[in-house]
């Protein structure tokens, strides 16, 4: 069958009240331009709404990607930064919304990354930028931008990504540890306040985001690096006063 026809019909079935995980025009016409079979190898079920695997990373069905897109909502010519970029499916439907080179991706397993550079470009997303990071170190050289996308559960968003958040940004990401379902949680601008992030009604279930040693292949499983580095930065925000004075005695 035509492809155009099946991400029709795929659509048509995310807009019906039984989902309704579409609402407005723009993401459901982003969702019947991109070409899905691009990115999932089995093309018999590529517009059936399941998530696949694919090289040890997921490329989320299309009802948790349309979730996801709706609270992110990137608008045409938006820097957007996805982390987290699996083979490059999301990726697209973010580049088909606000221009592909205004999209910059980041994926901590290097085949992974290949994989995305090589699905993006045959389905006609060939300028978005997709590079080898760990995300939760984001992409300081792009920086800032308007609209970030993690697409992992984390219980809180990485200092360094609400840092590159432009001041009228807006940062999305899965809030929980990564085991049963996360609530997609949104961050407008770069004063993030856990307190006050906006908890949307929307859930997902996706995996934890990987750190350095984590990816699919990789030696060593250690996120204690990470975490120190974090924790050092925040205690040493966190100090003032007499802290950061020498003591002078007669």
């Amino acid at each position: 069958m035509d492809p155009a026809v099946l991400r029709e019909d795929m659509v048509d079935g995310l807009e019906h009240e039984a989902k309704a995980v579409l609402e407005g025009e723009r993401v459901a016409v982003a969702m019947r331009e991109v070409p899905r079979e691009a990115f999932v190898p089995d093309e018999r079920t590529a517009y059936a709404d399941r998530e696949h695997d694919r090289l040890g990373t997921r490329v989320l069905s299309p009802s948790d990607a349309a979730r996801l897109l709706r609270e992110l909502d990137p608008r045409p010519g938006d820097s957007v930064l996805v982390v987290g970029a699996g083979v490059g499916y999301t990726v697209a439907l973010a580049a088909e919304l606000a221009g592909a080179r205004n999209v910059h991706a980041v994926e901590i397993a290097r085949p992974v990354v290949y994989e995305a550079r090589e699905n993006l470009g045959r389905a006609g997303y060939g300028e978005v930028l997709v590079d080898c990071r760990d995300g939760a170190r984001g992409l300081p050289e792009y920086a800032p931008f308007d609209r970030i996308l993690v697409e992992a559960a984390t219980v809180d968003p990485p200092g360094a990504l609400v840092e590159q958040l432009a001041d009228d940004g807006r940062l999305v990401y899965p809030k929980g540890p990564g085991r049963g379902s996360q609530r997609i949680e949104r961050v407008d601008g770069p004063d993030f306040d856990p307190e006050g992030s906006e908890e949307g009604e929307a859930r997902i279930s996706l995996s934890p985001l990987l750190v350095s040693g984590e990816q699919s292949g990789a030696i060593e499983r250690d996120r204690t690096a990470r975490e120190d580095d974090e924790h050092a930065r925040r205690r040493a925000e966190s100090r003032t006063g007499w802290e950061h004075d020498w003591l002078e005695w007669e």
